[in-house]
């Protein structure tokens, strides 16, 4: 009859098959908890000193193997062993190499389901702070574009077809609104992530005397767990992460998509700095935006993730089940990606050259004031309806004479109505188009100086004013 070496291995006659052992191991990924299981251990000590558990003299020697611990590992000097699973009982096996049978007493009044779901939760606080940040100056980038490039007028689209003229500004804002947004949900989704798992052990909680407010009090947390079967089985946490992660995504995607779009020749809108492209192996004139591209290219694997926690969850009785293992490398995984995206984004925004020469005669075609020409009939006194058919017509009529709305006469426009005068030539002129857009949240000059001031004040200290 064989003898487990595992530390729950006391009712069990034969020892873990070595096949069974590899395919359930997680430590490969989960040791890069180990900092957040430390912390954690080192707070569940002190607060078993504290309501006399342990011994304060006992504590005082946990603590300081515990802080042994993470020097080897700091130090690349911690022999992993997958036989332990998990980096729990990798570091808790050591403990007890170290101190004996009182290292056995660490784990009084707790679980691996209550300290995997800490170690995870500290984790994400930590990771929602670092994105929280890099969006941040992913947004001080954006702005500090749209501020030095104030006076450039581009094309605004739909469909992807020319719309309406727009200040380039005004379109580096709507992605700063777009990060905004981000980090607002962040803010929301780390204060669900604050809340304390650990003393709910098993899944029904522990007879012994714990102080769990005492230890959320040691790790930072607001609160505490209501419910100890919720607590242990909880992962709503991890899919919002994955879920904000996944807007950050979408929305660096669609800016690496123009981007892309806008360095190329059709559009010649932006170039790229050098030190942000690479190169073609068989084309030497080749600049290419790969990392536009990939930044694009790697939404989907964050998108991947969010859908591999959601589908693990979705039929998972209560309470904990080894299902939710898998919820860590998708976690780090997007986590990883997100972050080197963001930061990467943020030196690609900052060497961006605008060709303003270029988006302007760009908005010079396509008939771009041609809402203006409608709204100046409306102002004469025609119903909105009347006035768009009115202007599509004309519209077809310069486009079967290869013109611009601009470029026919006055007297081709009175055919279509004799309220049109010599002042519609100022309608049609895509400066004045733009400052008539002074409604808030418009592409007037005014409008985007207004959101400039308001974005310096939010993202800038005041001691540190672009």
């Amino acid at each position: 009859m064989g003898t487990s070496r595992k530390l729950w291995g006391g009712r069990f006659n034969l020892n873990t098959e070595g096949i069974v052992e590899k395919y359930t191991a997680s430590i490969d990924y989960d040791k890069r908890l180990y900092s957040y299981d430390i912390e954690g251990s080192v707070a569940h000590c002190r607060m078993l000193a504290k309501q006399g558990i342990i011994a304060n003299e006992e504590a005082d020697q946990i603590i300081e193997a515990l802080g042994r611990i993470r020097r080897e590992i700091d130090k690349g000097e911690f022999e992993f062993d997958a036989g332990l699973e998990d980096i729990h009982m990798n570091i808790e096996s050591r403990l007890i190499d170290l101190l004996g049978p009182l290292g056995q007493k660490l784990h009084t009044a707790r679980s691996r389901n209550d300290q995997v779901a800490l170690d995870l939760r500290l984790y994400l606080k930590e990771a929602v702070q670092t994105c929280s940040e890099i969006l941040k100056e992913l947004c001080k980038a954006l702005v500090t574009q749209a501020k030095n490039n104030l006076e450039l007028v581009l094309p605004g689209y739909t469909h992807l077809q020319r719309a309406q003229p727009v200040l380039l500004a005004h379109h580096l804002l709507a992605y700063v609104e777009m990060f905004c947004r981000d980090s607002d949900r962040l803010s929301d989704c780390a204060r669900r992530i604050n809340v304390l798992p650990l003393g709910s052990a098993a899944l029904a909680g522990t007879p012994f005397p714990i102080d769990r407010e005492y230890t959320a009090k040691l790790l930072g947390f607001d609160s505490v767990s209501r419910n100890s079967m919720d607590a242990v089985s909880d992962r709503d946490f991890v899919a919002e992460f994955l879920f904000d992660m996944s807007m950050i995504m979408m929305h660096t995607s669609r800016l690496a998509e123009e981007l892309v779009l806008w360095s190329t020749k059709e559009f010649d809108f932006v170039e790229m700095s050098d030190a942000h492209t690479t190169g073609s192996s068989i084309m030497p004139q080749k600049k290419n935006p790969d990392v536009a591209e990939l930044a694009r290219g790697k939404t989907g694997r964050v998108y991947g993730s969010l859908v591999s926690v959601l589908t693990m969850m979705k039929g998972l009785p209560l309470s904990y089940n080894r299902d939710m293992q898998e919820d860590k490398e998708p976690v780090f995984d997007a986590a990883d990606t997100v972050s080197a995206t963001l930061s990467v984004l943020v030196q690609v925004i900052k060497g961006l050259k605008f060709n303003g020469d270029r988006m302007f005669r760009a908005t010079q075609t396509g008939f771009l004031t041609a809402t203006d020409l409608a709204d100046y009939l409306v102002r004469k006194g025609f119903p909105f309806r009347r006035a768009h058919h009115v202007v599509g017509e004309m519209v077809q009529y310069a486009l079967n004479r290869g013109k611009e709305l601009y470029e026919l006469e006055l007297s081709e426009m009175r055919e279509f109505s004799r309220s049109i005068e010599e002042d519609v030539y100022r309608v049609l002129d895509v400066n004045s188009s733009l400052e008539t857009r002074g409604v808030q949240g418009g592409t007037s000059s005014a409008c985007v100086r207004q959101e400039l001031e308001r974005f310096e004040k939010e993202l800038w200290d005041d001691d540190s004013q672009p």
